[in-house]
């Protein structure tokens, strides 16, 4: 045993007495079984077990699971290392150079001043046959080099690495770990076959940890399902959102996730800071990020079901183009976990945000004050394009354009509800008119008149503009009027326009004060008569 290794400082493995296999440091040890990542599992294996395979980073938003996935792992393999694994968490770590420093203390290396921790750990694992777990690096991805340097001097060393971010070093390996399984709510679901999901099976696990009696019915199998495709299949979430059952019956659960960020705030105690609410463990990606991902990462929320690369181009470019290419801040994004790629059946590439890290993307963009230019980006950038299909919907490539702009239909919508929103009447009236071939074709033309019937109202209302100026009301004055008028409280007046109460008290009491009026009767009478309802 080397010098700088005291007898008292290694912990023993379970073994059978005489083994010489040994761990350097107390792992933590799962309380619960590992549920729904038996492909992960072995597929990690069979990696750790490659002889070329060295190092083997498990990556994958925050809350997915890596951590405890990786012990699994290691404890799967270690009966392939004569010297056993360690166990070496780093999310405390605040600069990189404190890497080699903490992997050192972990193996039980005693501190010296005239040798530094790096010197020390090369010496120590020299003949070492060790895995060496390494849990959440993506804080100190600065310290990235010490790893190849330590695989290069140290032969039978395996590294067994969790981040949020690829490390893109030589010889590194990735395993991608996806969300759990969830229905299709679209099938018929029964009790039987909802629990053969892994989101499922994990949140009834935990459910009825809470609540011994428990148990997936027909009544609430649907609901069930509902809540596990809600949260993207995101096992903290739903570790998260069941720990509420015994308050919240499914279906009553269900209704609240419509915002899971501000319902899953209860993790327990014996979780990580950074796990302690959904919203904590997204913040610390965010955090990680450099100012330009900030900014794409929030630009790329206004997108609904995804978006090509050239739109997310449209979308985050900034002015001046002096920034990185998107493309590049894009592809971090990507190695970092916070977007996907999805490939469609027409092998187009998409980028996708899971639903929970959009809406926590949604908040930043609201509160960068880039909500109204990236959303008036969007805007444009979808009226070009379905401007752009109008000609190829009458020759030979009708089938393709049709095919894009179905993939493209959630945005799409998505932009005609602003330029409505917005009253941009001109540029409403010209989306919804280019997309007149395409409801027809597709057999949606409910859906079309609806945009259609919205934007010409819209042109109506553009007329009584000088019903509203001689009374000096402003734009955001006629809107609160009009819903006023119609029987609205305060409160749902600010929840229709997304604006403060304290906003929509102001803009009635400036109504009142230019209609020379004092009461909601007179201000309906008076909506009534110069034609805003």
């Amino acid at each position: 045993m080397n010098a700088e290794h005291t007898p008292e400082q290694v912990v023993k493995s379970g073994r059978s007495p005489g083994s010489s296999q040994m761990h350097f440091r107390q792992v933590p040890l799962p309380i619960t079984p590992l549920i729904g990542r038996e492909h992960e599992v072995q597929e990690a294996c069979i990696l750790l077990r490659n002889p070329e395979v060295h190092l083997l980073t498990i990556t994958g938003p925050g809350g997915i699971g890596k951590t405890r996935l990786a012990l699994q792992v290691a404890s799967d393999v270690q009966w392939d290392f004569t010297d056993g694994y360690s166990f070496v968490a780093l999310a405390h770590l605040t600069a990189p150079h404190q890497v080699a420093l903490t992997i050192a203390q972990a193996l039980g290396l005693r501190e010296s001043k005239r040798r530094e921790p790096f010197e020390r750990l090369r010496t120590f694992l020299y003949k070492k046959h060790l895995l060496l777990l390494l849990d959440n690096f993506e804080q100190v991805l600065a310290a990235v080099p010490l790893l190849p340097e330590l695989l290069s001097n140290c032969p039978q060393l395996k590294i067994l690495v969790t981040s949020r971010a690829v490390l893109r070093v030589q010889g590194e390996y990735e395993l991608l770990v996806p969300q759990l399984p969830v229905p299709d709510l679209q099938q018929f679901l029964t009790p039987e076959s909802i629990m053969q999901y892994g989101a499922v099976a994990l949140f009834v696990q935990r459910a009825q940890a809470i609540q011994h009696d428990f148990r997936v019915t027909e009544e609430n199998a649907h609901d069930i399902a509902a809540i596990c495709a809600r949260l993207d299949g995101l096992p903290l979430a739903i570790e998260l959102a069941a720990a509420h059952i015994k308050l919240l019956p499914p279906r009553l659960l269900l209704s609240r996730l419509e915002k899971p960020l501000d319902v899953l705030t209860r993790g327990g105690p014996d979780l990580p800071a950074r796990h302690q609410t959904l919203r904590d463990t997204i913040a610390w990606s965010y955090d990680l990020l450099s100012p330009e991902e900030q900014q794409a990462f929030r630009r790329l929320s206004v997108f609904v079901g995804g978006s090509t690369l050239e739109a997310a181009e449209a979308v985050c470019a900034s002015p001046g183009g002096e920034a990185s290419p998107v493309v590049d801040v894009v592809a971090s994004l990507l190695d970092k976990s916070l977007l996907q790629q999805v490939k469609h059946e027409s092998e187009e590439l998409r980028l996708v945000m899971s639903e929970t890290i959009r809406e926590y993307s949604l908040e930043r963009l609201a509160t960068s004050g880039e909500l109204e230019s990236t959303r008036h980006a969007h805007a444009t950038y979808y009226l070009e394009l379905a401007e752009k299909a109008v000609p190829a919907s009458l020759d030979m490539h009708r089938r393709i354009w049709l095919e894009e702009l179905e993939r493209e239909r959630d945005n799409l919508n998505a932009a005609l509800h602003w330029l409505l929103e917005r009253k941009d009447v001109e540029a409403a009236l010209r989306l919804a008119s280019a997309l007149q071939q395409f409801w027809f074709l597709r057999g949606s033309l409910h859906e079309g008149s609806s945009f259609l019937e919205r934007a010409l109202a819209a042109s109506k209302e553009d007329n009584i503009s000088p019903s509203s100026s001689f009374s000096g009301l402003t734009a955001r004055e006629v809107d609160v009027l009009r819903l006023l008028a119609n029987g609205l409280t305060n409160n749902q007046i600010a929840e229709r326009l997304v604006i403060s109460s304290k906003t929509v008290n102001i803009h009635v009491a400036s109504i009142y004060k230019k209609l020379e009026i004092t009461s909601r009767t007179a201000a309906t009478r008076f909506a009534i008569e110069h034609g805003f309802l």
